[in-house]
């Protein structure tokens, strides 16, 4: 039996929820992220209201955040304040996973479904429908 409420692919991407607002009275997220090698996650963004926190559980995540490059790997934190612009990649080749904890839950499995569902249409997606996805959870793309 997995420990996992729920499991979202969003194209190479995996999100494996462990807790979710409604476990946390909308407190908190937290989820295992998996990037496999040369994947990208799309779109540097911030969050308007949300702290993220990662910790690098195997191989190394690259992270941009406000302009800088910071890697993160096995038993290593980043803390991206709301407001920080970031984006994650994995520019190795081995497969990178952490922990992540998003303060509060407003960005939860409900916003990375609406984002599988777009990308699982085919083609490349609408950025307007990206960009309304993203506001509707409190996440604003970066220009």
């Amino acid at each position: 039996m997995s420990a996992f409420k729920e499991i979202i692919k969003i194209g190479q991407l995996e999100l494996s929820f462990l807790l979710d607002g409604d476990d946390t009275n909308n407190q908190m997220v937290v989820f295992e992220l998996l990037i496999p090698p040369g994947a990208k996650v799309p779109a540097a963004h911030y969050h308007i209201e949300v702290d993220e926190m990662l910790y690098g559980m195997e191989g190394t995540f690259t992270s941009h955040v406000d302009g800088k490059t910071v890697y993160t790997s096995i038993g290593e934190t980043l803390f991206i304040p709301r407001g920080a612009v970031h984006q994650h990649d994995n520019l190795s080749d081995k497969t990178a996973k952490a922990l992540c904890v998003l303060t509060p839950a407003s960005i939860g499995p409900a916003y990375f479904r609406e984002l599988a569902q777009l990308l699982q249409a085919g083609g490349p997606p609408d950025p307007a429908k990206v960009v309304e996805i993203m506001g509707r959870h409190g996440l604003v793309a970066a220009r």
